[in-house]
């Protein structure tokens, strides 16, 4: 076993802690008061995802070098307009981008890519020809109504320009059908103000045909927020202040227009708020349903305050620890706190259910007992500790730094709990007086089933081995789930937003870039990735010079040239009162009455219903019909006055997303198909890496980290193996006592494996944990009833030993479940899939164990 100089040195210990438990006791739980407190003052947090992953790696090299090229684009919240109308949407978005820009303490880098001046003075130019000469013939044919409205930017101007294209009509000068739209438009906007209502007149379906795109009712604001990493949520403050700002701008749904925010920073932050929701309710559940498990394992509650006792002064030192070794937790490292407690708490249990087992008999004396457990359980607690504390040290030497962090505290945390275990727990056991009970001698019930393991046996290794045999099937279908979008709650804006942004290519961030020296090669670059069937689009600066100019600028110039005089005579009027609001809304009524038609009825009615408003409604006709007239009229003479567009000539607010300090251009590659699909993005990946395999990106560093991740846990768990291997084979010295701890473990690990593939559960970043997690617990289980085998000691299921383990199943599961809950689908996940290994694990331990052990004891070698 570990040798009988080892297990002399483990009771002496435990003894002369009995000796002086009072001095022992107050010491350590002094010092471990100290160390709570020193963690206290010291603890932080780093929640900057980023570097969550070794930054010497290719990838992120890559990734860290376009960051540099254009630091604009680090650390981005996106704000999501959307509004029902254009008008709207480009308002509420000139709002937004000028109250954030003003907010240099919580914003910086302030841009709406579609909004700025040289998009809308030449956006015309991008669409086709038969598209601009469609806008102009409708501008031409608004003339009167622009006329009028340059003049009156008012609902009277309106009211004023709509009469007059009703006399119009039944002079028999303008056909009655081509002011159908326009009159339908504006009843719906007069009856929202008849009733009090927000709804403003789409100037689009005032005076054109073509009903608007998606992307025209959507805005997209980007800003680089100031981040504070020692905060739960580093973004926190800076959403907050975006989204008291669109309120202030009245930018509501009430009002017609959603903002909502999504982004790195914000999918970061609600991934924390999901993991924290409801921690508080969920860990007092977890605390009162481990305590009862702790009570119904130890019988007394002098027994169960020594093991709590013992579990607050590890957590103590175990935080001390942390922070002076590691520094700020990381968003993955901070979970050192619910492990050391579900694995922690088996040594606990373990000691004293035999401390209680010994004692019964010499209630007046602990000394006994408490020599006696430490010889029974002192060894396979050094055993399982040490196996515990190697798997968890196993995730150290690996480039996922999150889990490398959380491997060097759980690692350290195992070694302290079992020097605590065996010092501080008998100190309090014989101070606190813990009796013992007739139920600590072991499972009575169990030893029926003992018996009927022995007989059975051979039935039960087939069934083992048919049971791997399957998993084994099963696992072909394993996949690891590379997306961490997945692993975001789905209820969150910030995700649903982004889901609702990944739906159109031009604004899904599931994107490559690449660098090019010059614009000729970032020209030729982008001309060969268009040719790739797997890629939707690939633009670079050059791509904002429209094609076809010079015809599209001369149909502009020929409608401004028509245009143009009614704008230079118009003489501005002041802004009209509400009476006269009132007077424009009746005359034009009359006007319209006489149109006849089913619309032109619509519309007199709905005027005459607001004028019997007053002058509440004369206010709300004016919000309604003459919101952002004069932005709108300027955009039109804007957009008539385009001008040649030449490389040279983009202006720097444009150029700077798009060219480097240094002078390299910037190539942005979109994917064809859903970004979302592996095989497409792989597809897309391959083909883009072919061409410029300097390309890097949201798809590439989702699937490079996903194979770090896995890589990382490969090797951890080759190296928790081998260590956990050598360790059993210095200890048992005997192969087959080392497979008889592994093999309850690897069956353990593939009925995982495969439920998981039956159950729809891939593995993911989150939950690929579970395997050198399950190794250390599994092994600390099996060790116990291997040990107790090589001792001859009689009953395995029967044993104080199993009475142990079941109940730190118990206590350990509780953990683990509890996790199940969390709003976060990867905590979740992980929830379920470590509850489930934890349940393979105890039945593989009871069931196969005790058959593969009694193999060997029939011959004899329990004597051993």
């Amino acid at each position: 076993m570990v040798g009988s100089r080892a297990g002399t040195i483990i009771v002496r210990v435990a003894d002369a802690s009995r000796r002086h438990a009072i001095a022992v006791s107050a010491s350590m739980l002094v010092l471990a008061a100290a160390a709570g407190t020193i963690a206290a003052r010291r603890v932080s947090i780093n929640t900057d995802t980023s570097s969550l992953i070794s930054p010497k790696l290719p990838w992120r090299r890559a990734a860290a070098e376009m960051d540099r090229a254009f630091p604009q684009n680090r650390d981005l919240v996106v704000a999501v307009i959307d509004a029902a109308t254009p008008d709207q949407a480009t308002d509420a978005a000139q709002r937004l981008e000028s109250d954030l820009a003003a907010d240099s303490a919580d914003f910086s880098d302030v841009r709406d890519p579609q909004g700025s001046a040289f998009f809308r003075r030449n956006g015309l130019l991008f669409l086709d020809k038969g598209q601009v000469q469609s806008f102009a013939d409708s501008m031409i044919a608004a003339q009167p109504m622009l006329g009028v409205l340059s003049a009156d930017p008012s609902a009277r101007g309106l009211l004023d320009a709509l009469g007059l294209f009703s006399e119009g009509v039944v002079r028999g000068q303008i056909p009655a059908s081509e002011l159908d739209r326009p009159f339908k438009a504006v009843t719906a906007a007069v009856n929202a103000a008849a009733e009090g209502r927000h709804e403003p007149l789409s100037w689009e379906s005032l005076i054109s045909n073509r009903k608007p795109m998606g992307r025209e009712l959507r805005r997209i604001i980007l800003a680089r927020a100031s981040l504070d990493y020692t905060d739960v949520e580093p973004g926190r403050r800076a959403i907050a202040k975006l989204h008291a700002l669109a309120e202030r701008d009245q930018l509501t749904p009430e009002r017609g227009v959603t903002v909502r925010v999504t982004g790195g920073v914000a999918l970061n932050d609600d991934q924390f708020s999901a993991l924290s929701e409801g921690a508080g309710a969920v860990a007092a559940a977890a605390g009162l349903l481990l305590v009862l498990w702790l009570a119904l394992a130890v019988r007394s509650a002098r027994a169960v305050a020594a093991i709590l006792l013992t579990l607050g002064a590890g957590l103590a030192f175990c935080a001390c620890f942390a922070v002076t070794a590691v520094g700020a937790f990381n968003p993955i490292s901070v979970a050192f706190a619910p492990l050391f407690i579900g694995v922690a708490i088996d040594f606990g249990i373990q000691f004293t259910v035999r401390f209680a087992a010994e004692k019964l008999g010499t209630e007046d004396s602990p000394a006994g007992a408490v020599r006696r457990a430490a010889a029974g359980i002192g060894a396979p607690l050094v055993v399982a500790g040490l196996a515990t504390a190697a798997a968890f040290f196993s995730l150290y030497p690996t480039d996922y730094r999150g889990v490398s962090d959380l491997g060097l505290i759980a690692g350290a945390g195992m070694l302290i709990a079992l020097i605590l275990n065996l010092t501080l727990l008998p100190a309090l056991l014989a101070s606190l007086g813990a009796p013992g009970f007739a139920e600590a001698a072991g499972l009575r019930a169990a030893a029926p089933l003992d018996g009927w393991l022995l007989r059975r046996r051979r039935t039960v290794l087939a069934a083992s081995c048919v049971l791997a045999a399957l998993s084994l099937f099963a696992i072909r279908g394993l996949r690891f789930d590379f997306d961490p979008i997945n692993l975001e709650n789905p209820r969150a804006e910030s995700t649903r937003t982004l889901f609702d942004l990944m739906k159109d290519p031009d604004t899904s961030p599931y994107t490559l870039d690449d660098l090019a020296s010059s614009a000729g090669e970032a020209a030729a670059l982008a001309a060969k990735l268009n040719q790739l069937p797997e890629v939707n689009h690939a633009i670079w600066l050059g791509s904002f010079v429209p094609g076809d100019q010079q015809e599209k600028l001369d149909i502009l110039s020929d409608a401004k040239s028509i245009l143009e005089p009614a704008w230079l005579a118009a003489k501005p009027l002041p802004p009209p009162t509400p009476a006269q609001v009132l007077a424009a809304a009746t005359k034009c009524a009359d006007a319209v009455s006489r149109v006849g038609g089913a619309a032109a009825s619509q519309l007199a009615a709905a005027l005459r219903r607001a004028v019997a408003g007053g002058p509440a409604a004369a206010v709300a006709l004016e919000d309604n019909l003459a919101s952002g007239a004069e932005e709108r009229l300027a955009e039109v003479r804007g957009v008539l006055g385009a001008e040649p567009v030449t490389l040279g000539s983009i202006p720097a607010d444009v150029r700077k997303d798009w060219v480097s300090a240094d002078g390299r251009y910037k190539v942005e590659i979109s994917p064809k198909g859903d970004p979302r699909d592996q095989a497409v993005l792989s597809r897309f990946m391959a083909a883009v890496g072919r061409i410029a395999p300097g390309a890097t990106g949201m798809p590439l560093q989702i699937r490079e980290s996903g194979r770090t991740v896995v890589a990382a846990f490969q090797t951890a768990t080759i190296i928790a193996l081998f260590t956990v291997t050598v360790l059993l084979a210095l200890v048992l010295r005997s192969v087959f006592g080392v497979a008889a701890v592994l093999a309850p473990i690897v069956l353990a690990g593939l009925l995982t494996l495969g439920t998981s593939v039956v159950a729809g559960i891939p593995i993911n970043f989150a939950n690929i944990i579970m395997l050198p997690l399950l190794l250390g617990v599994g092994v600390a289980f099996d060790i116990y009833f291997v040990l107790r085998w090589k001792s001859a000691e009689p009953g395995l299921l029967s044993s104080p030993t199993a009475r142990g383990v079941v109940f730190s199943a118990l206590t350990t599961g509780t953990a683990f479940g509890s996790l199940i809950i969390s709003k976060s689908p990867g905590i979740a996940d992980m929830g379920k899939l470590l509850s489930l290994g934890l349940l393979y694990c105890l039945i593989c331990t009871l069931f196969l164990l005790p058959s593969f052990l009694g193999t060997r004891a029939s011959k004899g070698e329990g004597d051993a």
